[in-house]
């Protein structure tokens, strides 16, 4: 059942024949009073509600609602409708558990697919998905994603349930973990799978190009602009934008991005008119945003618009079970496509891989599998040809990686960098940015993606 609660019977009425239509029991609520004695019952799958139910505007009302239902059935979902655009008091209403917010008027596609999303995650709808990988295989196209540990299974599980609407989803995870994986199979099993899978790495777009490459620009609309350009946006019209590293995003795009979110348009650059994002957008990230906004480098509105839905994607060290599954898923796919003749792991090499800590994750793995392959050029790989190739022993004190290339990926050097310039300054954090040739905001953002600790500065 969905309930709608709003004071304006105009509202409850439209809204009322917009589910039915959609295909949901629908009740409505004039007042919080009469919704509360509806959440009471227990029939409830997801709440709508209105901030205000007086004439007073200051939304109080609606949060005291949601704090009530919140009491009474902590994990209802409920969608907060927002009359006078205040996106401030929307993110107070997310920091109270609400599940999304809506700006009336509304888009009637966006929220059936906000609600639809609520539903299906809802503990209620559990047990309607399959509980194994073999069974979720049989229902969904997950033909890229190998694994059965448990950590992997849920994250399908997610996937299935969220993969037929069109909310935005925020998929996190360590660096090489297989978040585009992810975002491939919500794109492959939705019903968007015959549009455009569109990929954008906004750590590699700088700010004075970021309209010019995610919107597009008329020729003319500035200094060698010599022809006109179709952004990211417009190539991913009817399917699925993929925007990863969105923490890397600085604060004068990452407002240009929100406006796309809450107003589903966009303006190519020399041209006026704007045109309407029908796009699905899922965002991507190995840093922690909750660090970010509260430290004020990523903005808190943003937060609540990209993360609707969380997926968190597990690390290959709590997965370890899977890692000779896609040793072999690996070896396969270099022998086919380099058509070479078949490999065999042995199983004592599947063992020995087990124990290494692959702190790079399934790409560590793959690129370790993939050397192994190619530079003995056997058909039987053991735990010795294995162990002539790793490369990734702990590194001392006294060892420096510079003189040893191949010991260190990129990624892990600059942690230990980090690391040791912290220990040589004793924590102060402006003299190890300087003495790295890093701005202090730069420096932390690096050690929130090494998730290396720090002292706030106040």
């Amino acid at each position: 059942m969905v309930l709608v609660v709003d004071d304006d019977i105009a509202v409850r009425t439209s809204l009322g024949m917009l589910f039915r239509k959609a295909g949901h029991i629908v009740e409505t609520a004039a007042d919080p009073n009469e919704a509360l004695q509806f959440i009471r019952s227990g029939e409830v799958h997801a709440a709508i509600l209105d901030m205000n139910y007086s004439l007073e505007t200051s939304g109080e009302e609606g949060l005291e609602l949601l704090q009530k239902i919140k009491i009474l059935q902590p994990e209802l979902p409920v969608i907060l409708l927002t009359g006078w655009g205040s996106i401030e008091l929307a993110v107070k209403g997310m920091r109270l558990g609400a599940f999304s917010f809506i700006t009336k008027p509304w888009d009637n596609n966006s929220l059936v697919s906000t609600v639809m999303a609520a539903v299906a995650l809802n503990s209620c709808t559990e047990g309607k998905v399959p509980s194994s990988r073999t069974e979720l295989g049989k229902q969904f196209n997950f033909s890229h994603i190998v694994g059965e540990a448990d950590g992997l299974v849920k994250v399908l599980q997610t996937i299935s349930r969220i993969a037929a609407t069109d909310v935005p989803v925020l998929i996190t995870g360590e660096s090489g973990t297989g978040k585009e994986l992810v975002a491939e199979a919500l794109h492959c099993n939705s019903a968007r799978q015959a549009g455009p899978f569109v990929r954008v790495n906004l750590g590699g777009i700088s700010s004075s190009l970021f309209e010019s490459e995610m919107f597009g620009h008329r020729k003319g609309a500035f200094t060698d602009a010599f022809s006109d350009r179709v952004g990211r946006f417009e190539l991913a019209q009817g399917g699925t934008i993929f925007l990863d590293e969105i923490g890397d995003l600085d604060p004068t795009c990452q407002v240009k991005l929100l406006r796309v979110l809450q107003e589903k348009t966009y303006e190519v650059l020399g041209d006026s008119k704007p045109k309407q994002a029908n796009v699905r957008i899922v965002c991507a990230t190995n840093r922690n945003l909750k660090q970010m906004v509260e430290k004020g480098l990523f903005r808190e509105d943003l937060f609540y618009r990209i993360n609707v839905i969380s997926v968190e994607v597990p690390p290959l060290r709590e997965r370890a079970a899977d890692i000779p599954l896609l040793a072999r898923f690996f070896a396969s796919q270099l022998v086919l496509n380099q058509q070479m003749p078949a490999v065999t792991i042995t199983a004592e090499a599947g063992k020995w891989l087990k124990e290494l800590p692959f702190p790079g994750n399934i790409r560590e793995l793959k690129n370790l599998v993939e050397r192994v392959v190619l530079v003995t050029g056997r058909p039987l790989l053991d735990v010795v040809d294995f162990q002539e190739q790793y490369s990734g022993a702990p590194i001392g004190d006294n060892v420096n990686p510079l003189n040893s290339p191949g010991i260190l990926t990129i990624d892990q050097m600059e942690k230990l960098m980090i690391e040791r310039a912290l220990k040589s300054f004793n924590g102060n954090v402006a003299k190890v940015a300087r003495s790295l040739g890093l701005s202090r905001g730069a420096l932390y953002r690096r050690m929130d993606k090494y998730s290396i600790p720090y002292e706030s500065e106040g």
